[in-house]
């Protein structure tokens, strides 16, 4: 899928309240999901046991931990949208974050951003604020829906 190409600062403002259109699929796998738990410390048996999770967990099989769904969000963002370098470009936090659905281990992962709010900073600055709804493959519902910040210094 081509991504959306905001040129800089200046042409965010183009962008308001509209959906940039889906990025391209992210899989989340067994791996991934096994690392998570590793440097999260979060081994909860319906992320890593593989052989449980097809037994008792209600999804058949193991699901992404929801911070490892949230932590995909740079990477989510990248296959949907380019723009120039930036003098710095930082996350500022998060307004809102749900975990609204399940990615269970082998699912494939997008996201739809849409720019809600865009404040003027100094020194040719801009807080952007990203509505992010990220669907899984084969769902209509989305499983994750974020309100991200982000600010970027021409």
């Amino acid at each position: 899928m081509a991504k959306t190409f905001i040129n800089g600062n200046a042409d965010l403002p183009n962008y308001l309240d509209k959906d940039l259109p889906p990025g391209d699929w992210v899989d989340v796998t067994q791996d991934m999901i096994d690392k998570f738990a590793e440097i999260s410390g979060d081994h909860q048996w319906i992320h890593v046991d593989v052989e449980r999770s097809r037994k008792e967990s209600p999804y058949g099989t193991t699901i992404a931990h929801g911070y490892l769904t949230l932590s995909l969000m740079a990477q989510l963002r990248a296959t949907a949208m380019d723009m120039p370098p930036a003098r710095i470009g930082i996350n500022y936090g998060l307004n809102k974050v749900r975990f609204t659905g399940p990615v269970p281990a082998g699912s494939r992962v997008r996201a739809v951003l849409r720019l809600t709010a865009l404040e003027q900073l100094p020194e040719n600055g801009v807080l952007m604020t990203w509505l992010a709804t990220v669907y899984r493959d084969g769902s209509d519902k989305p499983v994750l829906v974020a309100e991200t910040l982000g600010r970027r210094f021409e």
